[in-house]
């Protein structure tokens, strides 16, 4: 009995695998994956206020984000997350819902370190705290609730008005190129809004 359950099971391994194969070629042939990106050290990162916990690296010239346990980067026109902030990149298919909370004018208050008007005394987080912390800061809304982002005196927006700074946000990026090719008319037929591949949750980007 025992061996005819193996066989069973290897056959069906064997049925099985060759469409799996295939469709990895499929995915890697029609879109391209993005190089490595080179550190000379591991990488410190900012949270970035007024966001549910964008971390953003700021000294490089590209855009790399930290949001909800994956890294995260627009690249030809497309987006790709990572478990590693310098490696193994994999296409995601819409936009990741954290984008539209980032402010596009963060690089120059980071320099000056001035948010709307407010001192900005961020502390750059080395990436090994970073991964080690991140869900108990998550959890506990240690940014917003503790620390105010490090934003002195300031007082976190009520929601009304960060959906209208989120919605604001949207129409400026909406021809960036990683946004251009995922907006729609409408949501599919039959769907509600927000199931549409540009518009994936929290949820989307599992932990």
């Amino acid at each position: 009995m025992k061996k005819f359950l193996i066989s069973v099971i290897l056959f069906a391994a064997a049925m099985v695998s060759p469409d799996a194969v295939m469709a990895r070629v499929d995915v890697s042939i029609g879109i391209s994956l993005p190089p490595p990106l080179v550190f000379p050290a591991p990488p410190h990162v900012v949270v970035l206020p007024d966001t549910n916990f964008v971390y953003v690296v700021p000294d490089i010239d590209i855009e790399l984000y930290f949001w909800s346990g994956w890294w995260w980067r627009p690249w030809n026109g497309r987006w790709y997350r990572s478990r590693y902030y310098d490696r193994g990149w994999v296409y995601y298919g819409g936009i990741p819902r954290f984008y539209f909370d980032v402010d596009p004018g963060w690089r120059r208050y980071y320099r000056e370190r001035v948010w709307y008007g407010y001192r900005w005394d961020y502390k750059p987080i080395p990436v090994h705290r970073l991964q080690k912390n991140w869900k108990r800061w998550d959890r506990n809304n240690y940014w917003e609730r503790n620390r105010t982002w490090d934003v002195r005196e300031y007082k976190p927006r009520p929601p009304q008005q960060r959906q209208e700074l989120r919605f604001k946000r949207r129409q400026e990026y909406e021809k960036r190129p990683e946004v251009m090719q995922h907006q729609h008319p409408g949501p599919p037929k039959g769907a509600s809004p927000g199931q549409g591949p540009g518009h994936q949750g929290r949820g989307g980007a599992p932990r």
